[in-house]
């Protein structure tokens, strides 16, 4: 340092004697964490069912995304304000002599709660399952709907 400061040498980027060894620790810090970030993303599960909720004046609509389940492998219920929907996802059994090179379809029981924007009539909940896709129509309770309120004229 001494001598590229007497006779007035470049310093190339370097503010230490130590700069290049910590920028390369910041590198190997960068790399390692999108390696393990990469690993994470594709070990973790996703949330099952993928669901879209959408309303209307009078009723709220949930579509759910359940390929390859039957309706009897379903069980909904329904408070005044939220949603569940569970059940149990099977897979054919295979030959016990395959080999797996990637495995992402799982099995087993799932769980999904959704809470609603505001209470809905539970005495008249409709809900059907076909070809994976799940709709359940939750008529709004009649507190919440918007009362129409005639003006008169004095």
């Amino acid at each position: 340092m001494i001598f590229r400061r007497r006779i007035d040498v470049p310093a190339w980027g370097w503010t230490t004697p130590f700069g290049e060894l910590e920028n390369l620790r910041r590198q190997m810090d960068l790399l390692t964490e999108g390696m393990t970030r990469g690993l994470w993303r594709e070990t973790s599960p996703g949330v099952f069912p993928l669901m879209n909720l959408t309303e209307d004046k009078d009723n709220y609509y949930v579509r759910a995304e359940l390929p390859g389940l039957k309706a009897e492998d379903l069980d909904i219920s329904v408070t005044a304000d939220t949603l569940s929907i569970a059940g149990e996802r099977k897979l054919p059994i295979e030959n016990e002599k395959v080999k797996y090179h990637r495995r992402e379809r799982e099995a087993g029981t799932f769980s999904r709660i959704l809470s609603l924007p505001a209470q809905v009539d539970t005495g008249r909940v409709d809900a059907k399952c076909v070809d994976g896709l799940l709709s359940v129509i939750l008529p709004k309770a009649e507190a919440v709907k918007p009362k129409q309120i005639a003006v008169k004229a004095s």
